[in-house]
């Protein structure tokens, strides 16, 4: 397993100053930056498009942009968030008529590629693509909006999920997304989760490096 990576999400940050919030996250010790992209279609929400993913660059942030596409359809964004400078883009394999060729787009410009499992989707979509893929995203809640509550359930697609990924050698990392706390945090990673995105776990704490110390130390 690889070592753990905390991606605080941006739909659970303070818009209005969004550069700065990223900032303080960053420097309070979070691995990754999670940005949740919603269109209003495939997701019943509207967030943030290529703009603002560039304007964080722009802004000064270095570290890995982990690019969530709740989008349908998926292929014309690609390019736009490579540009913009996203570092994984994953996508929901529901939401792409042709998923492997969406794996070779995100590749083909320089980007890591994910697939995004909801709650009831089944891990049989990655018979044909774990051996294609940087990223794994198990959705813990139904997508479209912060501050849900984690599904149990998806404990056991995670263990799953880390069997295959172990039993064929992939180095492929098993993020978990959707209501991930400090009292289940323990819990997801002995599942098997190296990943976690947490938003209003961490963003909706007065002090964020208070927080991410506590969320790595539940870790283990």
């Amino acid at each position: 397993m690889q070592p753990p990576v905390i991606a605080p999400s941006i739909l659970s940050a303070d818009f209005a100053r969004l550069g700065a919030e990223v900032d303080a996250v960053l420097a309070a010790g979070a691995d990754w930056i999670h940005f949740d992209v919603m269109d209003n279609h495939y997701v019943p929400n509207l967030t943030a498009g290529p703009l603002v993913c560039r304007a964080l660059r722009r802004h000064g942030v270095t570290a890995p942009i982990d690019v969530h596409l709740m989008v349908e359809p998926v292929d014309s964004l690609v390019p736009e968030f490579a540009a913009a400078g996203a570092t994984y883009i994953s996508f929901h394999p529901e939401a792409s008529r042709h998923v492997d060729r969406t794996i070779r787009l995100i590749r083909s410009f320089g980007c890591r590629p994910g697939l995004v499992l909801n709650p009831a989707t089944p891990l049989g979509w990655l018979d044909h693509s774990l051996g294609t893929i940087d990223l794994l995203l198990l959705m813990s809640v139904n997508p479209g909006f912060a501050g849900q509550e984690f599904i149990p359930a998806v404990l056991d697609k995670l263990t799953q999920a880390r069997r295959l990924i172990d039993a064929g050698g992939h180095k492929v990392r098993l993020e978990v997304d959707g209501g991930v706390k400090l009292d289940n945090i323990g819990a997801i990673a002995r599942a098997g989760a190296d990943t976690f995105v947490a938003g209003s776990a961490i963003f909706g704490t007065p002090d964020y490096a208070a927080t991410i110390g506590a969320l790595r130390a539940a870790l283990g």
